[in-house]
């Protein structure tokens, strides 16, 4: 038995439509400028004698039908009933001259196709169909332009299928960086411009398609007022602080707007005496930098400089530590943010009971070396290490507090070597519970090490928590030590245990210590 197998094969097809209107419905492309007066040219000096003459309009946006606009024989001239006042032809005697060209001021809604058809005895001798695309010019900020401010010149034209681009040239001849706008207008700028940045500009439009002229100039007055802009609109970010090693890499972010200009200023700590040290400006492409700016650059991706995405790569040495403000301007709409960095790291060390500690210090596992240390409030004793971190500085930094009636309790911190490349930060940090007051610094400056002594602890707890004693001293004699002087007011009177504190584990961090109301020796 012979079996019949059946293929069906399903064949899809589709039809891609066009966004433009096919260039050969049209024989020449005019683009005027929106109020001022536009020529339509139509002449055939061949035809002579008892002619009449037919302009009409048809709108590329839904229209199927031709409208009159005007119409005009050897004996009188009358209009169509979508004429314009301010229409009329350029030559009253078309027919001896052949010229049968239209005039008029055109508004934005006036762009479209136009049929200029002259007819002899009602019989057709020429038909020649026009394209009118209508240029919309803006200048702001309106009515003035005050020094300082950012000069915005936006272009546009109805329907935007009659052209392919616009460009825009300044009074020197230069051509002008722009944009497109939602794929209709192109814009340029020019931030803080100045009393030389006035004069006459020049809007370039090229046609699509057939058209007797290759582009159509437009000439654009920009006056630059005496007085200069207020900026009163200024947005201010939250500011950040930060650590780096020295020749490593520090990200300083911008305001996250789509800017025009960048500013970035910096100051070792006097905010009244900040010096800009980098200026972007992404419209003329042009920077200003100083000696400073050597250790700065643009960041690409994610951000884009050109594109007015902007972000700076600071690689430091130990002189760069400061404030940094990061300055953009969006128009003439100021945003600000800034970053704080430093080029050491430091070493803090609090402890309360500061009326029974004899004496608190910071030292280095190399006793060869004393660290220099300072104490601006009472109960913090700090100390820093220089960025980079070398083999040298690497190592054992411990905080010792000597009591004035008890033990001497410490604590150590450990400095590592900057990773290689490839690897891994493991940054150690106190637990939020240790140190309230200091937790919310640790998250604003990741880098910081902080060293925490003197704090009691639940002797029931000792195993749970994985902290080595090292001197177990109870004492009656000596003051509690909390973790703040509120504690020491509300703690009632027992003996102390005091800990060293010693980090367990690869995430370097500092275990709580609590204390109980029972400890046990």
């Amino acid at each position: 038995m012979e079996t019949a197998f059946l293929t069906c094969m399903l064949v899809s097809s589709f039809v891609v439509h066009s966004s433009r209107v096919s260039n050969t419905e049209w024989n020449d492309v005019v683009v005027a400028r929106e109020g001022l007066p536009a020529t339509l040219v139509c002449t055939d000096t061949t035809v002579r004698g008892a002619v009449s003459i037919n302009w009409m309009v048809k709108s590329l946006h839904g229209a199927s039908e031709w409208k009159l606009v005007l119409s005009a024989n050897e004996r009188k001239e009358f209009s169509g009933g979508a004429s314009k006042a301010s229409m009329r032809l350029t030559d009253p005697n078309f027919q001896d001259t052949g010229v049968f060209s239209l005039m008029f001021s055109p508004k934005m809604e006036d762009g479209g196709l136009y049929s200029c058809l002259i007819k002899q005895q009602e019989r057709k001798l020429k038909e020649r169909i026009i394209l009118l695309a209508i240029l919309t010019v803006s200048i702001l900020p309106s009515p003035v332009i005050p020094q300082y401010s950012t000069l915005r010149m936006n272009a546009s034209v109805y329907p935007n299928i009659a052209i392919t681009k616009i460009t825009w040239t300044s009074p020197g001849g230069l051509l002008l960086k722009s944009e497109k706008i939602a794929n209709v207008a192109t814009v340029t700028k020019r931030p803080r411009v100045q009393s030389s940045d006035g004069g006459i500009y020049v809007c370039t439009v090229y046609p699509w398609g057939n058209s007797s002229s290759t582009h159509f100039t437009f000439n654009v007055n920009v006056t630059i007022a005496d007085k200069v802009v207020s900026f009163v609109d200024v947005k201010h970010y939250h500011e950040i602080s930060t650590a780096t090693q020295e020749q490593m890499s520090l990200n300083l972010k911008c305001p996250d707007v789509q800017g025009d200009f960048v500013q970035l200023f910096w100051t070792p700590g006097d905010i009244s005496k900040m010096e800009r040290v980098y200026e972007y400006d992404r419209w003329r492409d042009s920077s200003f930098m100083n000696e400073k700016s050597r250790r700065l650059k643009l960041a690409g991706p994610p951000y884009n400089a050109e594109a007015g995405s902007f972000s700076f790569l600071l690689t430091p040495d130990v002189s760069d530590g400061g404030l940094y403000a990061c300055e953009v301007f969006e128009n003439d709409n100021p945003f600000i943010k800034a970053s704080r960095s430093s080029s050491r790291l430091e070493l803090t060390c609090k402890y309360s009971a500061v009326p029974h500690v004899q004496r608190a210090i910071w030292t280095y596992q190399d006793k060869n070396r004393r660290l220099e240390c300072s104490s601006v409030t009472p109960g913090i004793i700090t100390t820093s290490v220089p960025l980079p971190v070398t083999s040298d500085t690497a190592g054992n930094y411990t905080c010792t507090i000597n009591m004035k009636k008890g033990p001497t309790i410490w604590a150590t911190h450990t400095v590592t070597l900057p990773p290689k490349d490839g690897e891994k930060v493991n940054v150690g940090v106190a637990t939020p519970s240790m140190l309230p007051s200091l937790s919310a610094l640790l998250l604003l400056v990741p880098l910081v090490a902080v060293a925490v002594g003197a704090l009691l602890w639940r002797q029931k707890l000792i195993s749970d928590r994985g902290i080595e004693q090292s001197l177990s001293v109870p004492s009656g004699e000596v003051e509690n030590i909390y973790e703040n002087l509120d504690d020491v007011k509300q703690a009632p009177p027992q003996g102390s245990v005091y800990m060293d504190l010693k980090p367990r584990g690869e995430d370097d961090v500092y275990k709580e210590l609590e204390r109980c109301e029972e400890c046990q020796s």
